[in-house]
Parts: C-alpha cells; structure tokens; sequence
C-alpha cells in the first residue's frame, strides 16, 4: 500500500457533462475557482481542461488555458498545473456508405499541434494519450498514433515537463514502455491507468493488477475509473501503491443521486486515504516525489 498519497483532481474534462451538473466548471475563472476549492479540500494536483464558454464544449484555444493558469498562478494556491494535451485527437467517421467523409465535428490535428499551449503555458504536468481508442458506440475514434506520439514525447521532453501517460487499455501501456526504451520519457514520467472508458480497458480489479505488474520499478503512477467506480478506485489505486485521481471530468455524483462538487469529491478522497492510515500529500511534497522542474 501507498502511505504517502498524491490526490490529483480532473476538474472538468471536455466530455458533454456541463448540462448534466451545474458544478462542472466552464470559464476560466470558474476552472481557476473550482481548482482552488480542489487544492483547500485536499488536492496537489489539478488536472485542467478548457471549454468555449459559448458552447461549453471542449475546447484547444491557448488564451484559454492561459487565464486559467494565469488566474491560478495570481493567487495564493500553490496546486500543481496539469494541462491535457489530449485535445485534437477526435475523428468522427462518416456514414457507412461514405465512411471517409468525416463529420464536421472532427477535430483532427497532428502531434505537435497539439503541444501548443504546452510550449506556450509550460506547465509542470501535461498528459499523453498513449494509443488510439473506439469512443463510445457511435463513430468517434480517438488518434493517437505511434508516429504522433513519438514526436509528442520527444517534444515534451525537450520543453523538460513533466509527462502524465495516458493509458487507456493494455496496448497503450505497451506502447508506452516501448517509448521509454527509445529514450523518448524522461526518468520521472508518470502512468496514469485509464478504467471504464468505452471502449478501452474495463473497470476490473484483476486487470487493474495486471496492468500495474507491467509498470517499471519504482514508477509513479495512479489509477482511476469512471462514475460510480470513481471512489471504490481511489482505494484500489492507494492500496496496489499508486496515487489517486477523483474529479467531475470522470464522476458527477457524490451518491446515488446527489450531484458532487470538485471540493466534496476531494474531501471523501481523503476520507478515504487518511481511513486506510496513509497520509494526503501536499503540491510541495508532490513536486518532490514526482521530480518536477526545479526540485528534480
């Protein structure tokens, strides 16, 4: 078990959630507040999406992300910045009698393109898909190809952030392996298990082991699922030695029924943690454990 527990809060993700709960922060300045109530109630890390505050869709634009991390960086939070690099991926094929006629709701760019705000913002965490993946029972496919995700890794080590691997099924762990063979992650890259995304790896315990039984000595990493596993995961993760990650982008509700807020999912992340006798780290001893920029 993991006696010293990093929490990681996914503040909004870019998924249609934002009519489902009120609490899913849109603008920057809600994203900014809502990682702030996440940082008192326990977190070290915030895991950032941004959303066109028109459409509240998931959104690529760097000024965005900007005043997000300018907003937190003005204030007194000292959480952990981790942007998604995960944006610009989605490939909505077309119909089947004209698959190739893609949807106008493709948003489809290379690998590096997808690096933008990253080169810009610098954060000190910024994520990786680590593989391609059917998304959901329509026909959305999320791109991310070995050629893409060579030059994504080469690049994020080149800006020395911290890289967050993506892994959402077995092969993206694989993959992901194979990348740090190349020399292409730096030392203190960090795994990030994805459970119970359609159609990736399910929300199942064994497979969960067995996916940590493929990472390398000493990584650091942490495993999380969707809805109602959110929190079940919490403890599942902490006790095969990973971190945790909770948050409204993966899970709306606290309980059956009651709508949850950033802070309220924390809170019972901690519960949970501080109730198997581990101690919550704060953003201070994470930038230790994790090596970031400047404490490596």
């Amino acid at each position: 078990m993991n006696q010293d527990v990093i929490i990681t809060c996914a503040i909004n993700g870019a998924g249609d959630t934002a009519d489902k709960n009120p609490n899913v922060p849109i603008t920057p300045e809600q994203i900014a507040n809502s990682a702030i109530e996440a940082w008192n109630a326990g977190a070290a890390i915030a895991h950032i999406h941004v959303r066109d505050p028109a459409t509240k869709q998931g959104s690529r634009r760097v000024d965005l992300y900007a005043e997000v991390c300018e907003r937190l960086r003005a204030s007194q939070c000292d959480i952990v910045i981790n942007l998604t690099a995960g944006m610009g991926g989605d490939l909505y094929v077309g119909p089947e009698e004209n698959p190739t006629a893609f949807c106008p709701e493709t948003d489809l760019v290379g690998g590096l393109e997808r690096l933008v705000h990253i080169e810009e913002l610098k954060p000190e965490i910024c994520t990786l898909d680590c593989g391609s993946l059917n998304f959901g029972d329509n026909n959305l496919v999320y791109v991310s190809t070995p050629d893409m995700l060579r030059l994504g890794a080469a690049r994020i080590k080149e800006l020395g952030v911290t890289v967050e691997l993506e892994i959402f099924d077995t092969g993206n762990l694989w993959f992901a392996l194979q990348m740090r063979k190349e020399g292409l992650l730096a030392d203190n890259a960090m795994f990030q298990l994805c459970q119970g995304i359609p159609w990736g790896a399910p929300p199942d315990f064994t497979l969960l082991k067995g996916m940590v039984d493929m990472l390398p000595e000493n990584s650091q990493w942490t495993a999380f699922a969707l809805g109602r596993n959110q929190l079940p995961w919490a403890a599942q993760s902490a006790l095969l030695g990973g971190h945790v990650r909770v948050g409204l982008e993966d899970n709306l509700y606290l309980g059956k029924g009651v709508l949850a807020t950033n802070g309220q999912l924390v809170e019972r992340a901690v519960t949970i943690i501080e109730g198997m006798g581990a101690r919550v780290l704060s953003p201070a001893e994470a930038r230790e454990k994790l090596r970031l920029r400047g404490t490596q």
